[in-house]
């Protein structure tokens, strides 16, 4: 009987630790990497019959969250996924794909200084009610979102194409789900320099 009581233990202490270490990389960088992370802090989105949106990282502010980010534009990740969520006057939404590590979120509600503000062209990651849950989905806002301030992990800003992301935020939309009536296609995501 005691060693059964002791198999126990150890079964329910393994069940414990091995869902957080698949939930990351080794290095707790979610898709991040060495080499991701010496990426260029700048990114260019193509979005198809829309136009190009330039996006700066900060990843002194959140470093997780961009090294995370890098990691998905460098495997590629985002070719092809969409913007699945648009409400005008506030943001839109996209990156939602599959198999994308979660990551600890770094904002002042999850006991992590970022001082971003969520202001018209913030990048934030999207994430459920749990503060951990962000992996691949992000949105940009459209305008002031005050209430994000310390309850989403803002890591860049859109600094060149806003009048792009004007054009998809005033896309069609279906009233119940926000989901555009047309896709709005992420074509690419790349590195580009300054």
């Amino acid at each position: 009987m005691n060693v059964f009581k002791r198999i126990l233990a150890l079964l329910t202490l393994l069940s414990l630790l091995i869902p957080p270490l698949c939930a990351c990389n080794e290095e707790g960088k979610g898709s991040g990497s060495e080499e991701s992370d010496k990426k260029p802090d700048i990114v260019l989105m193509t979005v198809k019959d829309y136009g190009k949106i330039k996006i700066r990282l900060y990843p002194e502010k959140a470093p997780l969250t961009v090294s995370n980010f890098k990691g998905l534009v460098a495997k590629g990740y985002y070719d092809g996924l969409s913007f699945h969520r648009i409400i005008e006057g506030f943001m839109i939404q996209g990156g939602r794909g599959k198999n994308a590590p979660t990551i600890k979120g770094e904002f002042s509600e999850n006991g992590i200084q970022n001082d971003i503000k969520h202001v018209r062209g913030t990048v934030s990651m999207a994430r459920a009610e749990d503060m951990d849950s962000a992996s691949s989905q992000f949105f940009i806002c459209q305008s002031t979102y005050d209430y994000g301030d310390g309850k989403y992990a803002a890591f860049g800003e859109v600094i060149e194409g806003m009048m792009v992301v004007d054009l998809i935020a005033a896309a069609a939309v279906n009233p119940y789900n926000n989901a555009p009536l047309s896709p709005v296609i992420i074509e690419s995501i790349v590195f580009v320099e300054e």
